[in-house]
């Protein structure tokens, strides 16, 4: 039986959260299981129905009758604390450098700007993306880097082998990354760490030679010379 990843929504316009579900609800892998309207609602929506992924807004008002904006920033350590397998996905129109910043520090795993259309059609790539580990940011909401490729996502497999090599949790790494994307200048996660091997900061580790066991080297003798190993390629994602 397949395990759905399981998708909770909070904005405070019904058509964005209907937009969203019916993108959603057309992956077979994805289950909208709570929406709300509200920030008071949030808290108790994710303690009812256990969440995978949570897609808010960070303007959304505290109740009906009180339309001061929810401390979503405050809040959202706090969720990540007590739901440590929780997974959140901003979706907003602001694209302050401060408020990502501080997002990003609270735990976020991705921000995509709403009028950024090419990330809201692959949302649910997006979705799957986060919920295994990953990261991602629209292009609007960092800031680009002069070198690298900021298309290219890091597979969740990548990111547990690269943890790890450093000997820390996954999440342990995501967040390091995630914290680093506004001071490398790159919005994904394989930008980060092509610009953190650039920089020094993360060890290449080196490519086993090639010949170096005992059948390499007899073959080595009966050819004349070590045949040339084929590079292995990395799968990524690429969104476009």
């Amino acid at each position: 039986m397949l395990t759905k990843i399981r998708v909770a929504i909070l904005d405070d316009h019904q058509s964005i959260i209907d937009g969203f579900t019916y993108r959603l609800s057309m992956d077979p892998e994805i289950q909208i299981v709570s929406t709300a309207l509200f920030g008071e609602e949030l808290e108790p929506m994710i303690a009812s129905n256990p969440v995978d992924v949570l897609i808010l807004d960070v303007s959304v008002p505290n109740s009906q009758e009180d339309h001061n904006p929810y401390p979503v920033l405050h809040t959202i350590p706090g969720l990540l604390k007590k739901y440590p397998g929780l997974n959140i996905l901003v979706i907003s129109m602001f694209t302050q450098r401060s408020l990502i910043e501080a997002l990003i520090n609270a735990g976020i795993c991705g921000y995509i700007l709403k009028d950024d259309q090419s990330s809201i059609q692959q949302l649910d790539k997006i979705v799957r993306l986060v919920a295994n580990g990953g990261i991602y940011f629209s292009e609007g909401a960092t800031w680009k880097s002069k070198g690298g490729n900021p298309d290219a996502i890091l597979t969740p497999r990548h990111t547990v082998l690269l943890a790890n090599e450093l000997g820390v949790t996954g999440s342990t790494l995501r967040n390091l990354l995630s914290g680093s994307y506004l001071r490398l200048g790159v919005r994904t996660r394989a930008a980060a760490i092509a610009k953190a091997h650039q920089l020094g900061i993360i060890p290449v580790k080196p490519e086993p030679a090639f010949g170096s066991g005992k059948a390499s080297k007899q073959k080595s003798g009966q050819h004349g010379r070590h045949t040339p190993k084929r590079a292995r390629g990395r799968q990524v994602i690429k969104y476009s």
